[in-house]
C-alpha cells in the first residue's frame, strides 16, 4: 500500500513538472513574438517619424514659397500703384489718381463735364480744395475785399485804404482781422503758396524813405509778408513778396476814384502741385 502511495506522489509531481514547464515554453514563446512585433512596431514607427518629416519638410518649403510669391505680389502691386504716368504734361500715380478720384467726387457733375485732360481734373481737384478753405475763412466777407477764384488760383484783392495809409507802407492795425483769416487758410491748407503783389496808382513819390512807386509796392508786399511769418506763423517758405509799382492798373489813374481803386493789394494763392498730392496721399482713400 505504502508502495501505492509512493508512486502516486512521484506521478502527481512528475506530471506536474511537465505541466509548468509546457505552460513556461508557451510563455517565453509568447514574450518572443511580442519582442518581435514591439520591435516591428518600433521600426515602422521610425519610418512614419522618418516620412513625417519629409513631409513637414516639404510644406515648409512651400509655405516659404508661397510667402515669397505673396511679398512678390504685394511689392509688384505696390510697384504698380507708384507707377508714375505721364498724361497731358502732368505726372501722377496711380495711388494719387484714385486719391485725385476721391477729391473729384465732391465736385458737381456740371464741373466734371468741363473736365477734358487729366490736368483740367487737377485743376478742378484744386480750386474744390481752395474753395472749400476760402469758404470756412469768410474772407469775402469785407466790402473792401474782392475773392475771385480762377482754376487753380485764387485772387484776393485788398483795398489800399484797408492795409496802409497814405504814401506808407507801415500795415494798418485794421488790417490784422483779415490776416488772421488768410492766415487761418495757408496754415490750414500746406499744399498753397502765397504771392503778396503790391500796387500803387501813377502818381509819383519820393520821400526821405520811399524812392519811387517801385519802392513803395514792394516795401508793402513785404512788410505783410513780415506779418504772416512774424506775428501769425506762416512757413516763410511758402511766401514770395512781390511789387507792381503802378504798371498793372484796373482802370485809369485820371479821378480819385479810379486812383483809389488801382491802389491796392493782391494776395495770390497758388497751389504747389507736390505739396496738393502729398496732403491727398495722407487721406483716406474712397474711388469713384
Amino acid at each position: 500500500m505504502l508502495k501505492k502511495v509512493i508512486t502516486i506522489v512521484v506521478l502527481t509531481t512528475l506530471l506536474a513538472s511537465c505541466v509548468s514547464k509546457k505552460k513556461y515554453l508557451e510563455l517565453e514563446q509568447n514574450l518572443t513574438n511580442t519582442k518581435g512585433e514591439l520591435q516591428k512596431t518600433t521600426i515602422e514607427k521610425e519610418e512614419l517619424e522618418t516620412k513625417f518629416a519629409k513631409i513637414n519638410k516639404r510644406v515648409e518649403e512651400y509655405n516659404s514659397k508661397i510667402s515669397s510669391l505673396k511679398q512678390e505680389t504685394s511689392t509688384l502691386k505696390e510697384e504698380s500703384n507708384m507707377k508714375m504716368e505721364f498724361v497731358d504734361g502732368a505726372v501722377i500715380s496711380n495711388n494719387m489718381r484714385a486719391k485725385l478720384n476721391a477729391t473729384l467726387s465732391n465736385v458737381s457733375s456740371e464741373e466734371l463735364a468741363t473736365a477734358k485732360t487729366l490736368k483740367d481734373s487737377m485743376n478742378l481737384a484744386i480750386a474744390y480744395q481752395l474753395k472749400k478753405s476760402i469758404k470756412a475763412s469768410d474772407l469775402n466777407s469785407d466790402a473792401d475785399i474782392d475773392v475771385n477764384i480762377d482754376n487753380t488760383v485764387v485772387m484776393i484783392s485788398v483795398a489800399d485804404s484797408l492795409l496802409f495809409r497814405t504814401a506808407s507802407y507801415r500795415v494798418s492795425r485794421n488790417a490784422y482781422s483779415l490776416l488772421q483769416k488768410l492766415a487761418d487758410v495757408l496754415n490750414a491748407e500746406p499744399s498753397i503758396n502765397v504771392m503778396v503783389e503790391g500796387h500803387t496808382d501813377a502818381r509819383t513819390i519820393h520821400t526821405e524813405g520811399i524812392q519811387d512807386n517801385w519802392d513803395l509796392s514792394v516795401k508793402r508786399s513785404t512788410a505783410i509778408v513780415r506779418l504772416l511769418q512774424n506775428k501769425y506763423k506762416v512757413d516763410p517758405s511758402r511766401l514770395i513778396p512781390s511789387g507792381r509799382s503802378s504798371y498793372v492798373p484796373l482802370t485809369g489813374n485820371n479821378t480819385r476814384k479810379e486812383r483809389a481803386r488801382n491802389r491796392r493789394t493782391n494776395i495770390i494763392i497758388m497751389p504747389d502741385l507736390n505739396k496738393f498730392f502729398a496732403l491727398l496721399a495722407s487721406e483716406e482713400v474712397v474711388k469713384l
